[in-house]
């Protein structure tokens, strides 16, 4: 067993090596073409709708870094494998590295967008590992052969070992570094709105404890998508192309669209993933262009198309009924989030914001083109694996504090939360009710406008025992909330949400 660790080890430092060189050119290309991140996104691609909703509410935001280290960890394996081969068969074990990059090269091709040089990460580590396994061997061998006196052969092969750890360790970590500084969002300059939003109110923030802040500041509003990476786009390179059925095929630059006129929304976005009560919701202040005011460039008077196709840089494919993105909400292509320009892992530099839709139909992050076509010639990504096509938010509350299964003294205790009701009036009452007895109503926080969240408390005697809190909200437009449970496929979550506290 002795003899074989060390080729085994050998196997995974000389991938390791390979995989951190070829992060590394992917940096300098296109990031999503890094060999590891390539065979996830098409592992994500072939996981089963279920089987991606369990993971996300097993993970919540930690689901693409499990998912990652697995694949990472399952290449580990074989590149062991490859070691413990080469062992006896060099070549044999240098054809099992090749295969696993042969892998990750098949997984780059398949994306939609994919072009020539987006193979080259997969030929750093085509070139790279198989070469570092035979430096390796090579040290090894020469290190047995020099039987007690080899010291200066131990020493090269310890040498050769670190130095391909440093290689690794160098190549993941200037990756990230080189990512980073391409493209950066805060270099740019966003202009003043020609529309812009009202001063939002102040919230219950500092009022109650525990309650969702009225405004979710960028770096904690939630992220649910498919990708792994995060798309590294320059503004100068970018251009957004609107064809299909439409009078005139346009394409505009990032300056051409800035040119227009912008305005300022706060609207509150929700992820279709969300179950009750969950926490892939939030409330932001957007910059950007009307939806429309891009369309009527290309011209869709008189179009027999009934959908939006919305395609990112990377060929991912987001449907929205046309009907709905152009009834005089105030969708957008928006640029700026939150008073700054979309960080990148919310779209930079464009991305779709649909009030009252979720996200799977509307909310097209690092935007590239928008085809006006019909359901029945084209089927977008989540279409294609089952999920609706017309997918409205449901009304929806949800209780921040107390936590479930909080202990708490008795006496005055302070319930809150938020509350959401996008394209139907917002919301109109909140109302909470303990142990199934009547129904309460809340005093609800300031209002954001129809498209924005609410919040909402209510004080409460709490006596000893155990208590079930629940939570319900009618809309502006006297809608109640949905009270019979469902689950987020294939068209959102729906029921009360409802906790057990314990009063002392």
């Amino acid at each position: 067993m002795r003899t074989r660790l060390p080729w085994a080890a050998y196997g995974v430092l000389a991938t390791l090596a390979g995989v951190g060189l070829a992060h590394l050119a992917a940096a300098l290309t296109d990031p999503a073409a890094s060999p590891v991140l390539a065979v996830g996104s098409a592992v994500v691609d072939l996981t089963p709708a279920p089987a991606k909703e369990w993971a996300i509410r097993q993970f919540g935001s930690a689901d693409k870094a499990v998912l990652v280290g697995s694949v990472l960890a399952g290449v580990l394996v074989l590149a062991a494998v490859a070691g413990l081969v080469a062992r006896r068969r060099p070549r044999a074990g240098a054809a099992v590295l090749l295969g696993l990059v042969l892998v990750a090269a098949a997984a780059v091709v398949s994306r939609p967008e994919a072009g020539a040089v987006d193979l080259l990460p997969a030929l750093v580590a085509a070139v790279a590992g198989p070469a570092a396994l035979a430096l390796l061997a090579r040290a090894h061998r020469e290190s047995g052969r020099a039987g007690d006196a080899g010291d200066g052969s131990r020493r090269t092969l310890l040498v050769t070992a670190a130095a391909l750890g440093a290689t690794a360790a160098v190549g993941g970590f200037a990756g990230r570094v080189v990512a980073s500084l391409r493209a950066r969002p805060e270099d740019v300059a966003l202009p003043a709105p020609a529309d812009a939003a009202p001063a939002l109110p102040r919230g219950l923030d500092d009022q109650v404890p525990g309650i969702t802040p009225f405004r979710t500041a960028n770096a904690d509003f939630y992220r649910v998508d498919t990708r792994l990476d995060v798309p590294v786009v320059s503004t100068d390179d970018w251009t957004l192309t609107i064809d299909g059925d439409v009078a005139r095929k346009v394409t505009l630059t990032f300056d051409d669209l800035l040119a227009m006129p912008l305005v300022e929304r706060d609207i509150t976005l929700t992820c279709v993933s969300n179950s009750v009560g969950g926490p892939y919701v939030g409330g932001a202040r957007w910059l950007g262009v009307r939806l429309t005011d891009v369309l009527d460039l290309a011209g869709i008077a008189g179009t027999s198309a009934d959908q939006l196709l919305s395609t990112d840089v990377d060929g991912m494919t987001i449907s929205t009924p046309l009907a709905l993105a152009t009834d005089g909400r105030d969708a957008l292509l928006a640029v700026g989030m939150n008073g700054e320009p979309l960080p990148r892992e919310h779209g930079f530099p464009v991305r779709m914001v649909v009030p009252g839709l979720y996200g799977f139909v509307s909310a097209t992050k690092w935007l590239s083109r928008l085809t006006l076509t019909t359901y029945a010639e084209r089927e977008a990504y989540w279409t294609a694996r089952g999920w609706a096509t017309d997918a409205p938010i449901k009304i929806a509350a949800r209780i921040d504090t107390p936590r479930a299964l909080a202990q708490l003294d008795a006496g005055d205790v302070v319930v809150g939360g938020v509350a959401w009701a996008q394209e139907r009036g917002g919301i109109a009452t909140v109302q909470v009710r303990i142990d199934g007895g009547p129904w309460r109503d809340t005093q609800l926080g300031p209002d954001g406008g129809d498209d924005y969240w609410r919040q909402w408390f209510l004080r409460w005697p709490a006596t000893p025992g155990s208590h079930r809190i629940a939570v319900r909200a009618v809309s502006g437009d006297g809608e109640p909330q949905p009270a019979v449970r469902a689950e987020p496929f294939p068209d959102g979550a729906s029921g009360l949400h409802e906790l057990i506290v314990t009063v002392s």
